[in-house]
């Protein structure tokens, strides 16, 4: 476990790479960008302020509406207080019509009939901000992979089949937003592959535990990558970031999964830590609370860790850290005086050596 602090000055020989599921998502296409350009929209402002206090050099943001421009995420770097050099953003999964009912509710439609929850395509996509250019040739996108197709997947079942019709599972894709592996040329010649992504809940479902099964899959796509299932495997260094949307030691979800993930001799983990989430347990939870990244209601899953940012064994790690101060500290206040201000998630951050 390292920095408890909500943010330090890095060493010029460091890179930070951060992941935050800020709230910036809206209920309909175009309404984010317009909440940017307004400049007064209370939850635009706070995460712009945390993004801006913990000066990431590599940030991946996993609630953000993807639109077909990025006319939304241009105008939100442009308004931090040191914008960054280069973006990259793909259309995800969320909101894609299917045409077909994919939650087994007789209906079609609905935002839980798309590829992955949206209410419209783009709705709460995935996207990239870095200081180095990315060598978009060589990005491999997983976003469209038939969820039969990843390595020995598990699907939905019930007594009268495959979950919820056969039809629907041959359609449905596996990655409920977007899965990249985007190579970034470091200014030292290096190339930095990020391995990134955001999951579905593993809940909002029912006894055949669709999303639990497909959260567990999600995070299996990139173990079955690294062994050489799906193609080439990604040379080192590597970062794999985002949303799991899973914790290894409490809440719903095949927990196991995640620990296995950390336990993994291919990554390190850092163990972000926090003095907010520290001094705010949740009763009757088994992990450590100041590595929890999200502050959820304790009449809910309670407060979990499920962002993370995992640098590959060969990269040095010189400080990690979750942007959650204790109340009174410095920097609480972004967070504003509920704690909410930018949602209930909080930024994680690792700081590696060049």
């Amino acid at each position: 476990m390292l920095c408890l602090l909500p943010f330090s000055v890095r060493a010029q020989d460091t890179i930070r790479i951060a992941t935050f599921a800020a709230p910036l998502s809206r209920d309909g296409p175009g309404l984010l960008l317009r909440d940017i350009l307004d400049g007064e929209d209370p939850q635009v402002r706070a995460t712009q302020r945390i993004v801006d206090a913990a000066a990431p050099d590599i940030l991946l943001l996993t609630d953000f509406d993807h639109d077909q421009g990025l006319a939304a995420l241009r105008a939100f770097n442009d308004r931090l207080a040191r914008p960054f050099a280069h973006l990259f953003a793909r259309p995800g999964n969320a909101g894609l019509a299917t045409g077909l009912d994919m939650d087994g509710n007789g209906r079609l439609g609905e935002p839980r009939d798309a590829q992955g929850y949206g209410r419209f395509r783009g709705d709460g996509g995935v996207a990239l901000l870095t200081r180095w250019p990315v060598l978009d040739e060589a990005v491999r996108d997983f976003t469209a992979l038939p969820w039969p197709e990843l390595p020995g997947a598990v699907l939905p079942e019930t007594a009268e089949g495959p979950f919820p019709s056969s039809a629907a599972q041959a359609a449905g894709r596996l990655s409920s937003t977007s899965h990249w592996a985007v190579p970034l040329r470091i200014d030292d010649g290096t190339t930095l592959t990020l391995l990134a992504y955001s999951a579905t809940p593993p809940v909002f479902d029912g006894p055949e535990d669709r999303n639990g099964l497909r959260n567990r899959d999600e995070l299996r796509l990139w173990q079955r990558l690294m062994a050489g299932d799906m193609g080439p495997v990604p040379a080192l260094p590597l970062v794999l970031l985002g949303n799991t949307n899973l914790d290894s030691a409490d809440g719903d979800g095949f927990r196991v999964a995640m620990a296995r993930v950390l336990a993994d001799p291919l990554w390190q983990d850092p163990q972000p830590a926090s003095a907010g989430g520290e001094a705010n347990p949740s009763p009757g939870h088994n992990g450590d609370p100041a590595l929890d990244t999200a502050d959820w209601s304790e009449d809910g899953p309670g407060n979990l860790r499920v962002s993370y940012v995992l640098p590959s064994r060969d990269l040095t790690v010189a400080d990690a850290g979750v942007f959650w101060p204790a109340p009174g500290s410095a920097g609480a206040e972004l967070l504003g005086e509920d704690g909410f201000a930018a949602g209930p998630h909080r930024l994680v951050w690792v700081d590696i050596r060049r």
